[in-house]
Order: structure tokens, then sequence, then C-alpha cells
């Protein structure tokens, strides 16, 4: 097929930047909490946002730049990633503005909190799942800083529960894509992987 050649030098400013972002989707959204040293609530989505270890359970997102939650975690070392839910879209959304440190997205925005089991943040309410967090370490890279966090705790809406699993349409969750583009979940279908020993032709 025909392709477009492209490097980072060949494009100026945030152009590579939105080139990665349509092209890694869809990309789950860490809606982090954290709480500063001062005692004020934070609540930002992060797009940029994966499991980076089972054994131990730890999580990782990433700050472009030096915003409150990356600010907040090395103050407390501590956060909870909130599920953003499809039914919370404009919420999520609304959280991203980027209010002074002193202001508290949970009242700017009009979100419940509730308190966490294990860390000092709160949860976001509605939110179906969490997963309470302590800072395992930070790597930087450029202006952008990737947070480790132990899961401590996970606490899921009995609601989107099957047969004691999370159940993905029930959890609805939104992926970020390019530029103002979101995503939910649509069709799902189940493909289990196959083992070696039970390839057509293996002996």
């Amino acid at each position: 097929m025909p392709r477009i050649d492209l490097s980072p030098g060949d494009l100026s400013g945030r152009a590579f930047y939105r080139l990665l972002t349509a092209v890694v989707v869809p990309r789950p959204i860490a809606w982090v909490s954290t709480t500063s040293a001062e005692g004020v609530d934070n609540l930002a989505p992060h797009s940029f946002f994966s499991v980076a270890s089972s054994e131990p359970p730890i999580v990782q997102f990433t700050s472009i730049g030096r915003k409150d939650s990356l600010r907040n975690v090395e103050a407390t070392g501590e956060f909870v990633v909130n599920l953003a839910a499809e039914p919370l879209q404009r919420e999520v959304n609304a959280t991203g503005t980027d209010f002074p440190p002193q202001v508290s997205e949970f009242d700017a925005v009009g979100l419940e909190r509730e308190p966490s089991a294990a860390v000092g943040p709160p949860r976001v309410a509605a939110s179906p799942a969490v997963l309470e967090c302590r800072l395992h370490s930070t790597v930087s890279f450029g202006r952008s800083t990737v947070v480790f966090g132990n899961v401590v705790h996970a606490a899921v809406d009995a609601a989107a529960m099957v047969d004691g699993h999370p159940e993905i349409t029930r959890l609805r969750p939104l992926a970020r894509l390019g530029g103002n583009e979101w995503s939910a979940i649509g069709e799902v279908t189940e493909l289990r992987r196959v083992r070696h020993a039970d390839r057509p032709g293996t002996t």
C-alpha cells in the first residue's frame, strides 16, 4: 500500500504529537483524583494510561507538563484512578479544564466524592470502578512524566459485576481518539487465544 513517511523532525510544533494520538487509539482514560498538600482535591483525565505490571499490580499514567495531578502525587504519594464511564463523558471532559490549583474540580464540575478505603484522595462516587494507588516511582521524558502507582485497593460497583468479574458493557468505559474525538464500547467479540499444541498440523 502507498504510505506517507514522517519523522518527528518533519513536523513542527505539536503536529507529531497529534499524529501519535490519532494512531495510538483507542486510549483508556485514567480519571485521576489527588489531594494537594494544602488539602485541595484535584480531578483530571489522562489518556496516556495503562497497566505496567501484574505482580505486583502497578498502573501508569503520563502527565504532559507539570500538572496538578503530578505535583499532588509527588507531594502526598497517593492517587486514585477512577474509571471514566460513558454516562460521565461531559464531566470527564470538564475536569480537563485548566482550573487553578486552589480550585477543586469536584466542586467546580459538581461531582460527588466518596472516601477511599486505603488512600487519602477521594473517589468519584459515580465511577463504576476505582483503583487506589500509592506512588511507586516516576520517570521523566522531556516535558512528560510517567507516574507508576502500586494498586493497593480496588472497588467495583456491584451492578457492574457478572459472576464475580467486571462486565465491559456494564462498566461502559470511555476512550480517547485523535483530536477532540472520543469513543465508547461498540460491538464486543470474544476470541480465545490458541495454544501452539492445539494449532492444526501441530504434532
